[in-house]
């Protein structure tokens, strides 16, 4: 099965639109984002495109095939508005025979782990960058950016398709690729 994964949209009516086009392109059956959904943030630049009623109002309608954790820049007020859960701080996640431990990355990340066994998988947003690698017997994932991306990356999203996790641009270029 393909699943979606994406993070930091910081309310980018733009962006938003390029993560829900890429998950139809996929196919992908779940939409898995990881958190800052709505809010910019006091530290970052307004995304393109800022309008998190049009993001709120664009994710309602896939609230069926999200799953979505808590991101630093997320609160109680965006989750007024938003019809599926987003205020869990980390979800673990079986996929395709893969344990994922999925979080924003704020609380849980390469320095500060969460309990792990060999094979399990850290995936993670915050950075703002795309990490796709191994660390020690697990592997540590992050989608990159959707919107605000870092360190002259491009905005960018991962999908999991059986053991794969590809980091695509939004241009359907590769950016990243590992086997689980």
């Amino acid at each position: 099965m393909k699943y979606m994964f994406a993070s930091d949209i910081h309310g980018s009516a733009y962006y938003c639109r390029k993560v829900l086009e890429a998950y139809h392109r996929h196919g992908a059956r779940r939409l898995i984002l990881l958190g800052d959904l709505l809010y910019h943030g006091p530290r970052n630049e307004l995304p393109r495109d800022y309008d998190p009623k049009q993001v709120f109002a664009a994710l309602n309608e896939y609230k069926d095939q999200i799953y979505a954790v808590r991101g630093n820049c997320d609160s109680e007020v965006d989750q007024m508005v938003l019809e599926f859960p987003m205020m869990a701080d980390y979800g673990l996640l079986a996929l395709n025979g893969k344990t994922f431990y999925a979080t924003h990355g704020h609380v849980f990340h390469r320095e500060a782990l969460p309990p792990m066994r060999p094979g399990d998988i850290l995936i993670h947003g915050h950075t703002h960058l795309p990490v796709a690698e191994t660390m020690g017997e697990c592997y540590l994932l992050n989608p990159g950016s959707a919107s605000l991306p870092k360190d002259g990356n491009p905005g960018s999203y991962g999908i999991l398709d059986g053991t794969v996790f590809t980091i695509y641009d939004f241009d359907g270029g590769k950016v990243k690729e590992i086997t689980l």
